[in-house]
C-alpha cells in the first residue's frame, strides 16, 4: 500500500461564484483509479487520468453534470 495526500475539488456551477469546495486527505490505498470508482460507485460516472511530472495523479471527473477533480500525491 502506498500513502498519499488526496486533494478532491468541487467546481461551483453558479457563475458569480468561481469558488470550489476544497478537502484535503492522507489515505493508504493500493490504486487510486479504484478509490475514484469506489467513490462515484453507483453513479454515471466519467473521468480523465492524467499523470503529472512530479507524479501527481489526477483525475478529472464529471458526476451528475458537476465537474471534480481529485488529486494524488504520493507521500
Amino acid at each position: 500500500m502506498k500513502e498519499y495526500e488526496v486533494i478532491w475539488e468541487i467546481f461551483n456551477k453558479c457563475p458569480r461564484n468561481q469558488m470550489r469546495d476544497v478537502f484535503v486527505d492522507e489515505i493508504e490505498i493500493e490504486d487510486p483509479e479504484e478509490y475514484v470508482k469506489n467513490k462515484f460507485k453507483g453513479k454515471e460516472v466519467s473521468y480523465e487520468k492524467t499523470v503529472l511530472a512530479d507524479g501527481t495523479i489526477v483525475f478529472d471527473i464529471l458526476t451528475s453534470q458537476i465537474k471534480q477533480r481529485c488529486s494524488f500525491t504520493e507521500i
